[in-house]
């Protein structure tokens, strides 16, 4: 079995977790510590837990949150939100996340990545890169929850943030997040082939056959959010993994 890590993406604001659909117009799914305690029972591979209102709202990452989503957690989980500093990013693994994710506080300051890889290990350290489509065609960054454009495409912006030591990418496009219509398989090859640090393709999942379509394109690892916490067409919350028998067979 060829082993690849399926991760749901949990979102939260505050202590609840929630969905949303490109990014906007989140709804309530439940408690996000009893999430973890679900997707423990699912033996998950990881996951990746985002507050989503930290940046728009000005607040630090909520330590007491992350605290209690770490003495839970029987996997490994990557956190981001709010991050700003190299003090706060030792201060979440210190309470217990494997890893850091960073988005929008790197259009500000680029060299967050290196000195945090320095200091932590490129390991901890995520870039998390949100890409829209122009109407012309093209690809570029975005950052404060899709507010935001910056003048460099998905690309450009991996291989700057490789350089300066990010050990791994998370690729989301923002217009596929929530709706299930499989992943932007021409922006994960595109980015992909650029980059040697590992990709984790993330936004669109709907059924467990686009895993492999986006590991075919050349991601390592694979996210979703709408397809572990949604069911149906009236999108009910419900909290799901596949079985490991599920997974072997989709990769054998």
């Amino acid at each position: 079995m060829i082993f690849t890590r399926i991760i749901p993406t949990l979102l939260i604001d505050g202590p609840a977790l929630v969905k949303t659909l490109q990014f906007q117009n989140w709804k309530y799914l439940g408690d996000v510590v009893n999430a973890i305690r679900i997707f423990n029972e699912k033996k998950v591979d990881e996951i990746i837990l985002l507050d989503i209102t930290a940046t728009p709202n000005s607040h630090e990452p909520r330590l007491k949150i992350i605290q209690e989503v770490a003495q839970e957690a029987f996997m490994p989980f990557c956190y981001g939100g709010g991050v700003k500093t190299v003090k706060q990013i030792g201060e979440i693994l210190n309470i217990g996340a494997e890893k850091v994710a960073i988005n929008s506080a790197l259009h500000e300051n680029i060299n967050l990545i290196e000195e945090a890889s320095l200091q932590f290990g490129s390991q901890s350290i995520v870039v998390s890169i949100d890409c829209m489509t122009l109407p012309s065609g093209e690809w570029r960054v975005f950052s404060h929850r899709g507010k935001k454009m910056h003048d460099v495409t998905p690309i450009e912006f991996a291989r700057k943030v490789q350089d300066l030591g990010a050990g791994e990418i998370l690729l989301s496009d923002i217009s596929r997040d929530g709706t299930k219509t499989g992943y932007n398989i021409a922006l994960i090859e595109s980015v992909a082939k650029h980059v040697d640090i590992p990709v984790i393709a993330c936004c669109g999942a709907k059924y467990p056959s686009d895993f492999k379509s986006a590991i075919d394109a050349g991601s390592s690892a694979v996210a979703a959010g709408a397809l572990f916490t949604l069911i149906g067409n009236l999108n009910a919350p419900l909290l799901t993994y596949p079985q490991p028998s599920e997974i072997e067979i989709l990769f054998s």
